[in-house]
C-alpha cells in the first residue's frame, strides 16, 4: 500500500470529479484521502475498518462515524460503490466503475479483489432491462442492478496438488 500523504493531491478522474461536484461533496481532505485509498487501488475493496486502519496509517485521524457518512455518501452519488459482505457481516466499498454498460464482476472472497467479466455485458444488460421491467409492472421503480460473482479468484486458489490442510495429499 502506498504512503502517501493524505494532503498530497490525488489526481481524480474527471467524471469522479464530476459526480462528487453533482452531489455537492466538498473536496475536504478526509474526501482526498479517502479517495486516495481507492484510486491508488482501483481493483481494491476496503471495509470502513480498513479503510479506517489505512487512513491512520497516512497519519490522518478521523472521526468512525464521519468515515461512515462520507463512505455512503460516495457510494451515493456514484464514486463508490457498496457491496454486502455477507460472513463478515458489513458493507465494503470499492471504486465505482466509470465505464458504460453492466458487466458483471468477479470478486474473490479471499483478497476481496474485483475484476470486471467484460463478455458478460450484453446478456447481463438484457437480464438487467427485464429484470427492470418486471419491476415496474410490479409498480417498483428499481433504480440499477448490480451482478456479482463470488469465488476464489487465479492468484488466491491453491497451486495444483497442495491442499489447504496440513497433511499432504495422496
Amino acid at each position: 500500500m502506498s504512503t502517501r500523504s493524505p494532503r498530497e493531491p490525488v489526481a481524480v478522474p474527471a467524471e469522479l470529479q464530476a459526480r462528487l461536484e453533482r452531489a455537492g461533496l466538498r473536496r475536504t481532505l478526509a474526501t482526498r484521502a479517502v479517495l486516495g485509498l481507492f484510486l491508488n487501488n482501483p481493483q481494491g475493496m476496503l471495509s470502513h475498518a480498513q479503510a479506517m486502519a489505512a487512513l491512520q496509517l497516512r497519519g490522518l485521524e478521523i472521526n468512525r462515524v464521519t468515515l461512515y457518512r462520507l463512505l455512503d455518501r460516495l457510494a451515493a452519488c456514484g464514486v463508490l460503490q457498496r457491496q454486502a459482505d455477507d460472513d463478515a457481516r458489513t458493507w465494503r466499498y470499492s471504486l465505482a466503475d466509470l465505464e458504460q454498460g453492466l458487466a458483471p464482476r468477479f470478486e474473490c472472497d479471499a483478497c476481496h479483489r474485483q475484476f470486471r467479466v467484460a463478455e458478460g455485458s450484453a446478456p447481463t444488460r438484457a437480464a438487467a432491462t427485464d429484470l427492470l421491467r418486471t419491476l415496474a409492472r410490479l409498480g417498483h421503480q428499481g433504480l440499477r442492478v448490480d451482478v456479482a460473482i463470488h469465488g476464489t479468484c487465479a492468484g488466491c486458489l491453491p497451486a495444483p496438488g497442495v491442499s489447504k490442510h496440513k497433511r499432504p495429499l495422496r
